[in-house]
């Protein structure tokens, strides 16, 4: 960037302060080229003033010319008027509170020659990579990318440990671009490296890449290694992919791994996510007395995910009867067990037995209490409870009392639900549909109206949701009355044969069979 250009915009703009100047560095790119083709960057970072140029060159010709863009930034920092707190971006390698003491200092070490690997120096590979790590964990990107920036000009970036924190510091950003530009751009890449960038992408449920990437090690002379297949097996678990969490699993074995205790926990997780609680539990017994509190707990959400109540209820007794202590992921499980069997007395003695095991309720607790007593048409007993909670209630508790209400025809107490979740969260579209509906529902019509015309105004509009099916390891996607799939036809004769099988079982359908014949026909 021309140093003529950047001089202007600071003496033209008054409000061009350090607080922008940090803003401008966040969004700009330590980067120099990738190759794999991801999705398309953020319109906000390709519109961002980039100033990296001051900052970063690898070109030695280019040091006097950089030196006076960061002295030019230098002399305005230390007369800036205003006192933006610049510690959160720095306080991780040891500098003072002041700000006026710190940002000097920061700049002055950029400037002095590398200083790798002196273990006297502030800017040795640990110190990056601890500090590079308590910014991941903190989510803080503006901070992550100024040690980024550091880590090039001092010269340690091409320590395979900070190029490691780095990728994981970008992954757990959420920034998977920028993760993988980070690990391509490593001269040295160890397991630790690829397990890194593989379980940044198991974060994002990327799973293909996931594979692409564990292929891709597998081919060069590093072996994966347990964590590595973790991080493969919960990429599977995110995406429901199963047949790709088989091809894992039977990873785990040839490379001998099966008897591990958070690899069979895994597996147990995704076995139970992708749909198959079977092999789920012939891990969970295979593993005999190797069980943890995960394996237990697992196990107990898988049942409760499919709707075996009962043997998450008879796997919790036998978690008391082998004195294995219970926590609030335990009580989570079994609340979801009985809720889904509309187990009400059951479930509402097992969230009051948390306080004798020790166990705080969370808020998950509550809302698993209050569906279980929306679901049995207690509505009035699920609103007091509500009101009795000792913690604020959120919008997945208000939101689950709703559904109940709208299933049992509960108008009043409905519009009492939507209208507390409005609150909380004034731009939900599908809270605005529902609250119009009972609006109108009580022929409350200047209500539903209003509305309806907030909704227009704000230009609200509601989110289709999309369900999925795997078949031959390919995923597909569809929403209700989706008719765009080329076997349409035969997917309808299919549920249509379910329809009149249900009826000849007894099952009384929820909806008139006028509006089944039109979403179907």
């Amino acid at each position: 960037m021309n140093i003529l250009f950047f001089k202007s915009i600071i003496q033209r703009n008054s409000w061009f302060t350090l607080k922008s100047v940090v803003f401008f560095l966040s969004q700009s790119s330590p980067f120099s080229s990738y190759k794999l083709k991801l999705n398309p960057p953020s319109n906000k970072l390709n519109r961002a003033l980039r100033i990296k140029d001051i900052f970063i060159s690898s070109k030695s010709t280019h040091f006097t010319s950089r030196q006076n863009h960061l002295r030019l930034i230098q002399d305005f920092l230390e007369t800036d008027s205003d006192q933006f707190t610049a510690q959160n971006c720095f306080n991780d390698l040891g500098f003072s509170d002041s700000p006026t003491e710190n940002l000097p200092v920061f700049f002055n070490e950029i400037l002095k020659p590398p200083c790798t690997n002196k273990e006297n120096s502030k800017f040795n590979p640990i110190v990056l990579s601890n500090a590079l790590s308590s910014c991941g964990s903190k989510h803080n990107l503006c901070g992550g990318i100024q040690y980024h920036c550091l880590a090039i000009k001092t010269g340690v970036f091409s320590n395979v440990y900070v190029g490691s924190s780095l990728v994981a510091f970008y992954g757990k950003s959420g920034e998977l671009e920028k993760a993988y530009k980070a690990f391509e751009e490593m001269p040295v890449k160890n397991v630790v490296s690829w397990t890194t960038i593989i379980a940044g992408f198991a974060q994002g449920w990327q799973i293909d890449m996931c594979l692409e990437l564990y292929n891709m090690m597998k081919n060069s002379t590093l072996k994966p290694n347990d964590f590595t297949l973790t991080s493969l097996l919960r990429a599977c678990t995110g995406c429901g992919a199963l047949g790709q969490g088989r091809s894992a699993h039977c990873q785990v074995i040839q490379m001998g791994f099966d008897s591990y205790i958070y690899i069979c926990n895994a597996l147990i997780s995704m076995y139970c996510k992708c749909g198959s609680i079977e092999d789920a539990i012939f891990i969970f017994e295979k593993m005999a007395g190797n069980k943890d509190i995960v394996s237990w707990n697992s196990m107990i959400a898988g049942y409760a995910q499919h709707g075996f109540a009962m043997e998450a209820v008879e796997l919790y007794g036998k978690m008391k009867d082998e004195k294995i202590k219970l926590d609030a992921i335990t009580f989570l499980g079994v609340l979801s067990s009985y809720r889904h069997a509309g187990l009400v007395e059951q479930g509402c003695a097992c969230f009051d037995s948390m306080i004798i095991h020790g166990v705080k309720p969370a808020m998950d607790h509550y809302s698993c209490v209050v569906d279980l007593l929306g679901r049995a048409g207690l509505l009035q007993e699920a609103l007091d409870f509500i009101l009795k909670m000792p913690i604020r209630p959120n919008a997945v508790i208000w939101g689950s009392l709703l559904s109940s209400c709208r299933l049992h025809g509960n108008i009043w107490i409905g519009i009492k639900a939507a209208e507390s979740r409005l609150l909380l969260e004034p731009e939900c579209a599908a809270t605005h549909v529902q609250l119009a509906s009972l609006y109108a529902s009580a022929k409350r019509w200047d209500e539903a109206a209003r509305v309806r015309k907030v909704m227009k105004d704000r230009g609200l509009k509601t989110i289709t949701g999309y369900s999925w099916i795997e078949i031959k390891n390919e995923l597909y996607r569809f929403r209700a009355e989706d008719k765009s799939n080329t076997k349409v036809k035969g997917i309808l004769g299919v549920l249509s044969c379910l329809v009149d099988h249900m009826k000849i079982l007894g099952y009384v359908l929820e909806m008139p069979e006028e509006d089944i014949d039109d979403t179907f026909f």
